[in-house]
C-alpha cells in the first residue's frame, strides 16, 4: 500500500504546466459526435483518435501546427492551429461533412445506421483505439491487450495443453472461445484450425485466432457485448469484436518493444526469464487523388518462462509459457474506381512458430530409454502455423442505395512436430524429432449488402451471404503414431502423430439472408429490429430475430435495450475432428479414440449428429453524463444458452452397459463432441470515464468492471447413456465453464499527460475462481481429508509507465505490468505472497497453478521506443 501512495504521489507532484489541444469531432449535419476519428498533427508523431462522442486531447508544445482529421464516408479536413507559449488549452469544434460519391463503410459494430455513436447506440460497445493505448502498456500481442482493456474479455496463456498453449482461448462474457464473432473492417474472420481438447480452458471450443492480427495494422477496435446473430450469423452469441484496419497516409510509424519477466519459482538463478521482442512498421501510401495502401510488417518473439519450482511433487520440470515466434505482413487499400464506386481490399499472412513443453518422461519411466536420455526427457511440442486471409470487394451508390460486394477467404493450417522425444517401442533406434501431422481450416464468404438511410430517421439494411467452408486432417510420419513392440509405448511421446485413418476432408455450404430496420420514431424514441434465415448443407436452417430500442430520457441519460435470439453452428472441427491412439493389451490392439461424430463408435452409443447451439439474449442499461467530463454506462445482460457442444469423458470398455460394444469394435477407451449442456450467464458492465484538466496538464480516469456469473443448469444425455451425466460434464469441467471468466474484474486506469511527458498507473483486480482438482474424483474425499478444490482468491493487480517525447518524431515509454510480482494464490491477500500454490499432482495444467485471473508468470517489465515520421 505504501508504494501505491508513492506512485500517486508522484503523479500528483509531476501536475505542472503545459500546452494542448482538445475539442469534439461533429457530423455537420446532423450534429452528433463521429466515432474514431483520426487526428494527426502534421510533421510530428503527436495524434490521437476521438472517443464514442467524438471527443480528443492530446499534448502539443507551443507552436504553429496544421491538425488533420479524417474518417471514412467522411472529407477530411485541415486545420491550422497555434499553440502558445502560455499556458493555455487550446479548444476545438470541428465539423466533418459526409464524401460525395462514395460509399460509407460501416463504422460501428452492432448497428448499420452510420448515425450511430458509441453512447447513442442501443447495445453497449466497448471503442478501443490502440493508438492511444499501446504506447503506454506492456502487452504487444492483441489478446492480451485486449485481457486488460475490454471489461468482459479473457484471455489466458496456456501451458501443458497441446495446441492452446500456441493459440490463446479467449472468451466475451464467461462463453466459450467459439461463441463471439471476430470481423475485419466489418467482414467474417475465418477461425482457427484447432479444437482446444487438453488441461486447456474452452476445451472442445474452437475459436478465433487474434494474435495473427499485429497490433500495429490497428486503427481501432469495436466490441459490442451483445448478441447479435439476428445482425451477423453464427458465433455472434455473446457478442462480435470488429477490427478495423489503419488507413493513414504520407506517415511511417515504427516500433521497437522489449519486456521480460522477473524470474520466480526457477530451478537455476536467472533474474528474468519468457523475454519478448517485438518490432513492426506501418507506412501509408496515397494512390492517386483518393486511394490509399495501407502496409504493416510485425515481428513478435518471446521466450519460454519456467515456474516448475515449487517443492517435492514435481510432475513438470518446465512449466511455463510457450517459445513463440511470428511473423504478420498485412495491407488494407482503398482507391475510387468511379465518381459514385470504390474498390478495396484488405488482408494478411502469418507465419508462426512454437514450442511448448509437454509433461515430463522420468528417467525411470517405461516411456523412457535411458540409452537416449539417461536423466529422463521433456518433449516439446512445436507448431507451424500458417493463416492467412484476402478480403475484395467493391461499394458504391446506386439509385440512392449504398451497395457492398465482397469476397474474403480465409486459410489456417496447424502443423504439429515433436522435439526432444522418442517412440519408446523402437527402442534405443528411436529418432528424436518427429512429424506429426495435423489440420487445416479454410473458409471464403461471399456478401451482397444494402443500406439506406430514408429522411435521417429510418434506415434500411438488407443483404445476403454465402459461405463455404472445408476442414482437413492430415496424418503425420507413421514413427509419429506407430506401435513396433506391444510390450513398449508407441509413438511420439508429448503428442501422437494423427494416423491415416484419421485422416479427413470435408466441406460444408451455407447460405444467410437478413434484414434490419432502425426507425427514430421521434426525436428520443428509437425502435430496432433486425431478422436473418441462414441455411445449412449438414444440419438445416435456423432463424433469428433481434429488438433493440433506445429512449433518451434527457439530454444526458439514455435508457437502451436489447433482446434477441442467436445460435453456433458446430465447427467443422467439431464435427469432424478424430484422433487414434493405439495400445497394445494382452497382444492385442486396442484403440484408443476422440470419435468424430457420426463414426462407427458413436453411431453404436446414439449418439446424433451435432446441431446448431441455440440462445436467449438479452440486456437492459443506461448512457449519461453525470457531469460535463464525467461519462457512465451500466448494462445488465442475460444470456441462456442451449445444446452447448461439449466434448465429454472417457467411455471405457469396462462400462457395464456398453463395454461390450466398444469392445467389439476394438476400442478400448471413446471420447466425442455432443450437443450436451445448457447453461445461463447473468452479468453487469460498468463503465465509468471522467476527462479534466489538471493544472494545464490532462488527466483521464476509467472506471470498468464486469460482474459475471456462470451457471450449468443441465447436462442432457440419450436414453442409451442415461446416468452417465458425470462421464459426459464431470464436476471438474462444470467448474472450467464456470471459470472461463472470474465472477468479477474490476479496472482502474489513470492517464495523466504533460508537456512531453505521459504517466499511466492501471490497478485491476480479479475475483475469486474455484477449480476442482483431481481429488474430486476420490470417493468420501471429505471423509478422508482431501481438498478436492482449488480456491484462488482475489488478486490485484498494479500496471505502471512513464513515457517521454523526446523529440517531435521519437517517443520512449518504459515501464511494468504487475509491478508487485503478484502470484494467483489460496491465501486472502491482495497481492499475494511468495510460496503461495497448489499441488501439481492435482491441477489440470500439471504446474503449480492452472492459467487463471492475471497468469502465473509474475512481473513483467518493459520498454518501448516508437518513431513516427
Amino acid at each position: 500500500m505504501k508504494t501505491i501512495l508513492s506512485i500517486l504521489l508522484i503523479v500528483q507532484s509531476a501536475i505542472t504546466f503545459a500546452q494542448g489541444v482538445q475539442g469534439r469531432v461533429i457530423n455537420a449535419y446532423t450534429g452528433l459526435g463521429i466515432p474514431g476519428v483520426q487526428i494527426r498533427a502534421l510533421g510530428t508523431s503527436m495524434g490521437t483518435s476521438s472517443d464514442g462522442e467524438g471527443n480528443f486531447t492530446f499534448r502539443l508544445r507551443p507552436g504553429q501546427y496544421t491538425l488533420q482529421f479524417s474518417s471514412s464516408g467522411y472529407d477530411a479536413a485541415d486545420r491550422p492551429l497555434y499553440i502558445r507559449a502560455e499556458n493555455r488549452l487550446a479548444n476545438l469544434t470541428v465539423r466533418l461533412t459526409t464524401a460525395q460519391h462514395s460509399l460509407k463503410e460501416v463504422t460501428i459494430v452492432g448497428s448499420r445506421n452510420l448515425s450511430r455513436s458509441v453512447m447513442d447506440s442501443p447495445a453497449p460497445i466497448d471503442l478501443i483505439s490502440l493508438r492511444d493505448i499501446t504506447p503506454k502498456v506492456g502487452q504487444v500481442d492483441l489478446g492480451q491487450v485486449m485481457q486488460y482493456i475490454a471489461p468482459s474479455y479473457n484471455a489466458n496463456r496456456q501451458t501443458g495443453s497441446d495446441g492452446a498453449d500456441h493459440v490463446d482461448p479467449a472468451s466475451l462474457r464467461g462463453l466459450g472461445p467459439d461463441q463471439t464473432l471476430v470481423l475485419i473492417n466489418g467482414k467474417r474472420r475465418h477461425q482457427s484450425a484447432l479444437v482446444n481438447l487438453f488441461g486447456t480452458r474452452g476445451r472442445g471450443n474452437t475459436g478465433t485466432d487474434l494474435n495473427t492480427i499485429p497490433i500495429a495494422a490497428i486503427e481501432r477496435i469495436e466490441v459490442l457485448r451483445d448478441g447479435a446473430a439476428a445482425q451477423y450469423g453464427s458465433d455472434a452469441i455473446a457478442g462480435v469484436i470488429n477490427i478495423v484496419l489503419k488507413k493513414t497516409t504520407n506517415e511511417f510509424t515504427a516500433n521497437a518493444n522489449y519486456g521480460a519477466y522477473q524470474a520466480s519459482y526457477r530451478f537455476d538463478d536467472k533474474a528474468f526469464d519468457g523475454g519478448n521482442l517485438n518490432l513492426n512498421a506501418n507506412y501509408g501510401i496515397q494512390i492517386g487523388r483518393n486511394g490509399v495502401l495501407n502496409l504493416t510488417a510485425d515481428y513478435n518473439g518471446r521466450n519460454h518462462t519456467q515456474r516448475a519450482n515449487v517443492g517435492p511433487d514435481i510432475v513438470r520440470r518446465q512449466y511455463g509459457d510457450a517459445q513463440i515466434r511470428n511473423l504478420s505482413l498485412w495491407a488494407n487499400t482503398e482507391m475510387p474506381i468511379s465518381e459514385n464506386a470504390q474498390f478495396y481490399a484488405f488482408g494478411g499472412l502469418s507465419l508462426r512458430r512454437g514450442g511448448a513443453y509437454a509433461w515430463t518422461r522420468p528417467a525411470d519411466s517405461d516411456r523412457n530409454i535411458p540409452s537416449i536420455y539417461p536423466n529422463g526427457f521433456d518433449p516439446i511440442i512445436t507448431s507451424a502455423i500458417t493463416d492467412a486471409a484476402l478480403t475484395a470487394g467493391v461499394r458504391g451508390e446506386w439509385k440512392k442505395w449504398n451497395v457492398d460486394l465482397s469476397n474474403t477467404f480465409g486459410s489456417n493450417r496447424f502443423h504439429y512436430g515433436v522435439e526432444n522425444t522418442l517412440n519408446a517401442s523402437l527402442g534405443d533406434r528411436s529418432p528424436t524429432t518427429f512429424d506429426a501431422g495435423g489440420f487445416q481450416l479454410r473458409q471464403n464468404v461471399t456478401g451482397l449488402h444494402f443500406t439506406r438511410d430514408f429522411r435521417q430517421s429510418i434506415n434500411v439494411a438488407f443483404g445476403t451471404e454465402f459461405r463455404m467452408e472445408n476442414y482437413q486432417i492430415f496424418a503425420g510420419e507413421e514413427a509419429s503414431y506407430k506401435n513396433y513392440n506391444p510390450a513398449r509405448a508407441g509413438g511420439s511421446q508429448g503428442f501422437p502423430g494423427f494416423q491415416p485413418g484419421d485422416a479427413i476432408n470435408k466441406t460444408r455450404t451455407n447460405i444467410g439472408v437478413y434484414a434490419d430496420i432502425e426507425t427514430d420514431i421521434t426525436s428520443t424514441f428509437m425502435l430496432g429490429t433486425a431478422a436473418r434465415y441462414e441455411q445449412y448443407s449438414d444440419f438445416g436452417g435456423t432463424l433469428n430475430g433481434k429488438l433493440t430500442s433506445r429512449l433518451k430520457v434527457t439530454d444526458n441519460f439514455l435508457v437502451r435495450g436489447t433482446i434477441s435470439t442467436g445460435f453456433r453452428a458446430p465447427s467443422l472441427a467439431q464435427v469432424n475432428f478424430n484422433q487414434t491412439v493405439t495400445n497394445f493389451i494382452e497382444g492385442k490392439p486396442v484403440e484408443v479414440l476422440l470419435a468424430r461424430n457420426n463414426s462407427p463408435v458413436t453411431q453404436k452409443l446414439g449418439i446424433a449428429p451435432l446441431k446448431q447451439e441455440t440462445s436467449l439474449n438479452a440486456s437492459l442499461g443506461i448512457t449519461t453524463h453525470l457531469a460535463p467530463n464525467l461519462k457512465l454506462t451500466a448494462d445488465a445482460y442475460f444470456v441462456n444458452v442451449h445444446n452447448r457442444v461439449v466434448l465429454t469423458g472417457a467411455f471405457t470398455s469396462n462400462d457395464p452397459d456398453i463395454g461390450a460394444d466398444l469392445t467389439a469394435l476394438r476400442v478400448g477407451q471413446a471420447q466425442f463432441f455432443t450437443n450436451a449442456i445448457s447453461s445461463t450467464v447473468r452479468g453487469l458492465d460498468l463503465v465509468l470515464q471522467h476527462g479534466a484538466t489538471v493544472k494545464n496538464g490532462r488527466l483521464t480516469t476509467t472506471l470498468t468492471a464486469n460482474f459475471n456469473q456462470v451457471h450449468i443448469t443441465n447436462v442432457k444425455t440419450n436414453a442409451r447413456l442415461k446416468g452417465k451425466e458425470d462421464t459426459y460434464f464431470d464436476e471438474r469441467e462444470r467448474r472450467f465453464a464456470q471459470a472461463a471468466a472470474p465472477p468479477s474484474k474490476i479496472n482502474l486506469t489513470a492517464d495523466y499527460s504533460l508537456k512531453r511527458w505521459n504517466m499511466m498507473l492501471r490497478l485491476v483486480r480479479f475475483g475469486e475462481v474455484t477449480l476442482a482438482n483431481f481429488n474430486v474424483y476420490e470417493e468420501n474425499f471429505n471423509q478422508k481429508g482431501l481438498i478436492a478444490y482449488d480456491v484462488y482468491k482475489p488478486r490485484l493487480t498494479t500496471d505502471l509507465s512513464v513515457g517521454c517525447q523526446l523529440s517531435p518524431v521519437v517517443r520512449l515509454t518504459i515501464g511494468g505490468n504487475n509491478v508487485f510480482n503478484v502470484y494467483p494464490g489460496s491465501k486472502s491477500m491482495p497481492f499475494g505472497r511468495r510460496n503461495d500454490y497448489f499441488s501439481p499432482l492435482l491441477t489440470e495444467s500439471g504446474g503449480a497453478w492452472d492459467p487463471v485471473q492475471m497468469g502465473s508468470n509474475g512481473a513483467f517489465w518493459f520498454t518501448k521506443l516508437n518513431a513516427r515520421f
